[in-house]
């Protein structure tokens, strides 16, 4: 490929992540991870300002702005877009950058050999796909454009939707000024779709985060996304990728490609409406796509795809975009539930309860946005057969939403959670049904309306949230308490993968890091191949960048210890690492292939190991954060571990009093052989998700045997509790200690009875557990105690069960 002075490539490193707007980042991310992403470029935010400031467009717009927008009415917010927008649309794009997006075009359609590819062309401006911010379909996007001319043409259009009546009162809404906006474009291939749609890694309405939530339809997803059809609905449960609920609705319409350009709605095929438009397959490979992402980066997602019907299952499935999820992420409203007895009363409609609340109003039924801009006033409830973005400045004002079309993840849905206004979507006939100007009660939490005014819901509803406001307010003092008041002999530990997370944990109730993942601070934080970097004579941006991650976590929760777990990337994720493909083999099974301390020792891999060791000395001597300590993953032979600790040493890491070596136990030659393990190390940690997969002999990656069975992969099978238990007793024959760092503990409350009775020194739950495992392991404790002193005492004291029985009997009720 060319250079660029306005393009960047998306499967290239770019030196400004900033320049892609939001969407263009995450997709560069996503293909830099090896996430399966349509090919395509960006025009950065540096051609849009050059586009502006060679036309001197930017005070122009501003002024468009100041003399039109006063009152923040809706209608104000239109007559600034369409004066803008035809400002933007006749100005010319200066001859060097229609040249450079000429030649980028050129260049993909001459990779997948054709004249003139067929693209999409989306907007991607800088402030969206923010942790706090949705700009769903704020901007435009073009679908199916052929042509040079035509990209021309849809790109100054996008760049034009930067000043949308909703996109200027989105920001007005949110704060931001209007001459920070600045758009990229991303044009990539257009996936040939099969079915499309929406997921999100958290339950969007609920906020449960063990659901991932998949909606689907036939054809392009903005049938979806634009409300045109109730989708097909999926519930997967995290734990263990089954899924939880399905509901598969009737889809009358579809969008397709049009052959003239852009997109149509059609009818949907009579053998397609009622048919499912994902199968069994294609729902979970989604889910372990959409659960891998947000394990990968953090925080819930709301995520577009698409499944190629130009390809098999399930390498048919591409990721179109991704952001985070913006309202229960970020402390959004969440549903309150009431106690009201409403049996007696006959619902009219009901549909999916798309975002909670309760609310009383009348209705206006809109069948169009002039509907809107006449009937609508401020506390309505705007009913109408499916909302997009030109409905924002009147959703705004409504109480309430209810549509006939549309999902949990349709515009209606995610907009009204954002805005927290309470909606029900995918009625099938609210427009029919409802009548115009009669007044009735949406109960958003459960799907229903009401006829008239149900004042007991809103009562109840309102008493449930004051409740919900006081136990909010005490929840800070409340884990303090529990921090100070409850010890436990054993440990609770935290696992921890991202480093400023720890701003939001550190104040929970764990008494060190169990373990600490730096495979998000390789992928994010340094992003480069270490091989490469050393290659390239940058060894120290790996070791400084390294240091940083792991310090933040150790100053944060300091003198309380830190167990940094060496990198634990399989060959085919460091192939995703810039320059990787250079030192990666292609392994047809990496799970099971060059990973953990073989890695480490090997004469090609060695030097590069030593970078992460030489930050762990920096951290330790340069930073003076004695409590960092680390732990060797994947450890298949005592030989191996042996010239692990070689080459620590030989770095200036010494195991003693103050810095302690640990061993993760996931493979079962360590349960055969503690002894021989236990001489090059301080203790300890249970890995229970490879130690499961490898005492069941089970590939975790392959849901078939799981899916006949799940205890095939159940780490409460005897097999693998046996392995954990002679881990547990020989290491302490041997003065070793044992934790556990899986995700055993964090599920199976029955795992942490039996490590805790078995004697394991401290158990390492994920953040959202150390609650409940620090309570959880106060009451064991105290349940093995009073067994004890109650079999001590049977023996002292032998008692005949009819006395026993009287003595209890006049204890308890004093007579």
């Amino acid at each position: 490929m060319g250079k660029y002075k306005f393009i960047s490539w998306l499967n290239e490193e770019t030196r400004d992540p900033s320049i892609l707007g939001g969407k263009g980042a995450n997709l560069n991310k996503l293909m830099t991870m090896g996430v399966p992403v349509p090919p395509g470029f960006v025009i950065t935010t540096e051609a849009f300002d050059h586009f502006m400031n060679v036309n001197g467009l930017r005070n122009r717009i501003l002024g468009i702005i100041n003399d039109i927008i006063n009152e923040g009415k809706p209608e104000e917010y239109e007559i600034a877009e369409q004066k803008i927008k035809e400002l933007l649309i006749n100005t010319e794009i200066p001859r060097e950058l229609h040249e450079e997006i000429a030649r980028a075009y050129e260049e993909l359609s001459k990779y997948f050999g054709v004249n003139a590819i067929a693209v999409a062309i989306r907007s991607s401006a800088t402030a969206e796909d923010l942790k706090n911010a949705s700009f769903a379909g704020q901007q435009d996007t073009y679908l199916n454009v052929r042509g040079i001319e035509n990209v021309i043409k849809y790109v100054k259009h996008v760049w034009a939707s930067t000043y949308n009546a909703r996109a200027l009162a989105y920001r007005d809404e949110k704060g931001i000024p209007h001459d920070t906006a600045r758009m990229a474009v991303v044009i990539q291939k257009l996936v040939n779709s099969r079915t499309a749609g929406v997921m999100f890694t958290i339950n969007p309405v609920t906020g449960d985060g063990d659901d991932v939530v998949i909606e689907a339809s036939w054809g392009l997803g903005e049938a979806i996304v634009g409300g045109i059809v109730t989708p097909d609905r999926w519930v997967v449960s995290k734990n263990n990728l089954t899924i939880k609920d399905r509901v598969i609705s009737r889809k009358n319409y579809m969008v397709i490609r049009d052959e003239n350009g852009l997109t149509k709605v059609v009818d949907a095929p009579r053998e397609l409406i009622d048919k499912p438009s994902l199968n069994d397959e294609e729902v979970i490979a989604l889910a372990k796509i959409g659960v891998e992402l947000e394990k990968n980066l953090g925080y819930s997602l709301d995520i577009e795809w698409a499944v190629d019907s130009d390809s098999r299952s399930p390498s048919n499935i591409y990721i179109l975009q991704m952001r985070p999820e913006t309202v229960h992420s970020s402390g959004g409203t969440k549903a309150v539930e009431a106690n009201t007895d409403l049996s007696a009363r006959e619902a009219v409609i009901k549909g999916v309860a798309a975002s909670p609340g309760v609310a009383i109003g009348r209705v206006k039924v809109c069948l169009s946005t002039d509907d809107a801009r006449r009937k609508i006033s401020k506390g309505d409830i705007l009913v109408t057969k499916m909302t997009n973005p030109d409905w924002v400045p009147y959703m705004k004002i409504a109480s309430a939403i209810i549509t006939d079309e549309g999902g949990m993840t349709s515009h209606a849905a995610i907009v009204s959670r954002e805005l927290g206004i309470p909606a029900i979507v995918g009625t099938g006939n609210a427009t029919a049904v409802l009548r115009d100007g009669e007044v009735y009660t949406v109960d958003a939490n459960h799907g229903i309306v009401y006829e008239g005014e149900v004042r007991e819901l809103i009562n109840d509803i309102k008493n449930a949230e004051k409740a919900q406001a006081v136990t909010a307010s005490t929840t800070n003092e409340i884990i303090l308490h529990i921090y100070r008041s409850i010890r436990t002999a054993t440990g609770v530990y935290m696992n921890l993968g991202i480093p400023e997370k720890i701003d939001e944990y550190r104040e929970l109730p764990f008494d060190g890091i169990g373990l600490m993942r730096i495979e998000f601070v390789l992928s994010s934080y340094i992003g480069d191949h270490p091989l490469y970097l050393l290659n390239i004579g940058n060894e120290e941006k790996f070791v400084s960048k390294l240091a940083e991650g792991v310090a933040h976590v150790a100053r944060s929760i300091y003198p309380r210890p830190v167990i940094v777990r060496f990198s634990d990337f399989k060959s085919n994720e460091y192939r995703q690492l810039t320059g990787g493909e250079k030192f990666e083999p292609e392994e047809r099974n990496p799970m099971l292939g060059w990973r953990g301390v073989s890695r480490y020792i090997s004469r090609e891999y060695e030097k590069a190991f030593r970078l992460e060791v030489r930050a762990i000395r920096m951290v330790r001597e340069e930073m003076k954060l004695s409590n960092v300590h680390v732990m060797a993953p994947f450890v298949r032979t005592p030989w191996e571990l042996e010239k692990f600790v070689e080459i620590l040493t030989d770095e200036g890491l010494e195991r003693s009093r103050d810095f302690r070596v640990y061993a993760m136990a996931e493979i079962p030659s360590i349960a055969l052989l503690v002894e021989d393990f236990a001489k090059y190390v301080d203790g300890f940690s249970i890995g229970s998700n490879d130690l499961t997969q490898l005492v069941m002999g089970v590939d975790r990656d392959n849901d078939i045997l799981v899916r006949q069975n799940p205890r095939y992969f159940d780490e409460r099978e005897p097999t693998v509790l046996k392995a954990m238990y002679e881990i547990i007793r020989r290491a302490h024959l041997m003065r070793k200690s044992v934790g556990i760092c899986g995700q055993a503990p964090s599920v199976y409350p029955e795992i942490t009875e039996f490590l805790v009775r078995a004697g394991v020194d401290y158990v390492s739950v994920n953040p959202d557990s150390v609650i409940t495992t620090r309570l959880l392991i106060d009451s064991i404790e105290r349940k093995i105690i009073l067994e004890e002193l109650r079999e001590l005492r049977s023996k002292l004291i032998p008692m005949d069960p009819d006395v026993e029985f009287r003595e209890i009997l006049g204890r308890v009720f004093k007579a």
